[in-house]
C-alpha cells in the first residue's frame, strides 16, 4: 500500500475495462486519480466506487480542445500530474479490405491521435510537477499479424512506435519522464466480449498460473500499470512490455 502516494494520475478510458481496473489499483496504491471517459456517466461510476481518491471528468481523447481543458482542471484540482496511462481505444472487425477509410480514420483518431495528443500536453504539466510515467496501451495486434483487426493493430502499432520516440525525446531533453507501452493480449473486457461476438458474455478467470490460451483479466494489466506508474520501474522506459500469457513467444 501507498507505492503512489503523492502522485496524481489520469487514465482515458476509464469508465469501464482496462481503464477501470487501472483507476481502481492506481488509487487502491495512494494516487489521486482522474478518471476521464466520453461517457462521463461510466466514469463517474468508477470515480464513485473509488471514493475521495477519484474524480471523474468528460473526455473525448480526439479532441485537443478537451484534452488542454481536462489538463487546466487537473493542474487547478491537484496542482501536477504524475501518471498518465493512454488507455482509450475502440475495435473494429475488420480486415484491410473490408476497412473504409471513413473508419479506418475513426480508429486512427481514438488511438493514434489520442495518445498523441495525451501526450503531447501531458508533458508540460509533468515537467511542471517534476516529473513522471507514461503508459501507452498498445496490444500484441502491434506485434503478429491479425487481419480481421487491420485498423486496431495499425493503430497499436502507432502507439509502440510513438512510445520510444517519446521516451529518448525526454532523456535527450533531460526530462525526469519514462514513456513504455503496454501490450496485452486476450484480456476478459466488455471490448474483448464484444470483438469476440459474445456481448455481455462474461467468462471467469480462475486465479493462478493460467493455461495455454486463457484470457487475462484486467487486475492482471493493472497490477503492470501500477508497476510502470511507480518509482519502483525508474530504469525502465521505451520499452515494450509484453502481458499476454505466452501468446507472442509460441512457434505456432
Amino acid at each position: 500500500m501507498g507505492r503512489l502516494e503523492g502522485k496524481v494520475a489520469l487514465v482515458t478510458g476509464g469508465g469501464s475495462g482496462l481503464g477501470a481496473a487501472d483507476c481502481e489499483a492506481l488509487a487502491a496504491e495512494g494516487a489521486k486519480v482522474v478518471v476521464t471517459d466520453v461517457n462521463l456517466a461510466a466514469a463517474q461510476a468508477v470515480a464513485d466506487r473509488i471514493g475521495a481518491n477519484a474524480i471523474a471528468l468528460a473526455l473525448d481523447v480526439a479532441s485537443e480542445e478537451q484534452w488542454i481543458a481536462t489538463y487546466a482542471a487537473i493542474e487547478a484540482k491537484f496542482g501536477g500530474l504524475h501518471v498518465l496511462v493512454n488507455n482509450a481505444g475502440v475495435v473494429l472487425n475488420a480486415d484491410v479490405e473490408d476497412t473504409g477509410l471513413d473508419k479506418f480514420r475513426w480508429v486512427n483518431s481514438i488511438m493514434i491521435d489520442g495518445v498523441f495528443l495525451g501526450m503531447k500536453h501531458a508533458i508540460p504539466l509533468m515537467n511542471k510537477s517534476g516529473g513522471g510515467s507514461i503508459i501507452n496501451m498498445s496490444s500484441v495486434g502491434a506485434l503478429l499479424g491479425y487481419p480481421i483487426y487491420f485498423a486496431y493493430s495499425a493503430a497499436k502499432g502507432a502507439v509502440r512506435s510513438m512510445t520510444k520516440s517519446v521516451a529518448v525525446m525526454a532523456q535527450v531533453k533531460g526530462y525526469k519522464i519514462r514513456c513504455n507501452s503496454v501490450h496485452p493480449g486476450a484480456i476478459e473486457t466488455p471490448m474483448v466480449q464484444q470483438a469476440e461476438g459474445r456481448p455481455g458474455q462474461v467468462n471467469q478467470i480462475p486465479d493462478g498460473v493460467l493455461p495455454h490460451g486463457s484470457a487475462g483479466h484486467p487486475k492482471d494489466v493493472a497490477a503492470l500499470v501500477v508497476f510502470l506508474a511507480s518509482d519502483e520501474s525508474r530504469y525502465i522506459t521505451g520499452a515494450e512490455l509484453v502481458i499476454d500469457n505466452g501468446l507472442t513467444i509460441r512457434p505456432f
